[in-house]
């Protein structure tokens, strides 16, 4: 019986486009030394533009540095982000500043690179982006956490994925959830305190709510479409994914800064024993702090209701806590979407 050798693994379709011409031919040059990469290149951003859509390489690795212009890298990776372009990016940079890595976030990029890194790390970044991995140390981990921490998008959709909420709603509702009282968000926004509460009273109506702790709750945890940087944090705990070294450190860095998701990712990492030692006791103590975690934020709404409750009577009180209960019964068998597109409107507090 003859024997079927394997099929030939196909090669990385690398592109370059560094800060000039000299730059970009001898990068490409140590790239290609890379038997799995083939490499071209390309001379500024309208070379860059024109052949990533006429040769659509697997991985462009591009500078932020272009046309001696220093953001069209980013504005360029960005358009072709937004064309539909297959292609995946590395974004090359000379500054480690948490401006600059955002930026390469939002724009589009896959993977991260410093100059200050070897080749080999390099090369091992593009293969890794294009098997459909993210390329960040722990720091760029941090900053995209922290930015996605500290910017939450605002959606609230019904069973079909349409945006139940007018671009004014949201405006209204992503003021409330930066902590702004209804005159502090009309200041913002140009309009009265009273247009401010009509326009939280038909939120309200629509997603059936009736109360800021309910609206924010349901529009900060119901799922969006995401920002870039959210994909790319999503993207980085993905389960099923094989982690790096990279990834690992990025782990165990908002782990410890104290993301839940991060603690119960560590946990699984130790039970699995994927990337570090398989260690069951550091699995429970990571789920013990993911745990502790979770109490934080529900002592936090315990104590937010309780403020809240001191501009309520003793009525309201009793009418909130009995929608309560016959919201949770009558949801429990329900998925949240279909819920929040089925709930009759109650009456605004």
């Amino acid at each position: 019986m003859p024997y079927n050798l394997p099929d030939k693994v196909p090669p990385i379709n690398v592109l370059v486009a560094d800060s000039n011409p000299i730059h970009t031919q001898l990068l490409a040059e140590a790239l290609a030394r890379n038997s799995d990469f083939v490499v071209r290149t390309a001379k500024g951003a309208s070379d860059l533009t024109t052949t990533a859509a006429d040769a659509t390489p697997d991985v462009a690795v591009v500078s932020s540095y272009l046309d001696e212009d220093p953001t069209r890298g980013y504005q360029t990776i960005r358009k072709l982000s937004l064309s539909g372009s297959r292609t995946r990016f590395v974004m090359l940079l000379d500054s480690t500043k948490r401006e600059a890595t955002l930026e390469a976030f939002a724009c589009g990029a896959r993977g991260i690179f410093h100059r200050h890194e070897s080749l080999e790390t390099l090369a091992h970044c593009i293969r890794q982006v294009h098997h459909g991995h993210v390329w960040a140390n722990s720091q760029q981990m941090s900053y995209a956490v922290e930015a996605l921490a500290s910017a939450p998008q605002i959606r609230a959709l019904n069973a079909r994925g349409a945006d139940l909420l007018s671009k004014r709603e949201r405006d209204v509702v992503t003021s409330l959830a930066a902590g702004l009282s209804n005159r502090e968000i009309g200041a913002r926004l140009g309009l009265s305190e009273h247009t401010i509460k009509n326009h939280l009273l038909r939120v309200f109506e629509k997603l059936g709510v009736s109360t800021r702790v309910e609206l924010l709750s349901l529009t900060l945890t119901q799922e969006a479409q995401r920002s870039p940087i959210r994909s790319f944090v999503v993207d980085l705990f993905d389960v099923e994914r094989t982690e790096t070294p990279a990834d690992i450190a990025a782990y165990r860095d908002a782990a410890e800064r104290g993301l839940n998701r991060a603690q119960v990712k560590m946990a699984e990492l130790h039970v699995r024993g994927a990337g570090v030692e398989k260690d069951p006791i550091a699995a429970y103590m990571w789920y013990l702090l993911a745990e502790k975690t979770n109490i934080a934020l529900r002592e936090k709404i315990t104590a937010d209701k309780r403020k809240l409750a001191e501009t309520l009577s003793t009525e309201q009180i009793l009418d909130a806590q009995k929608r309560a209960a016959e919201k949770l019964t009558s949801d429990a068998a329900k998925s949240s979407a279909k819920a929040v597109d089925n709930l009759s409107a109650p009456p605004a507090t």
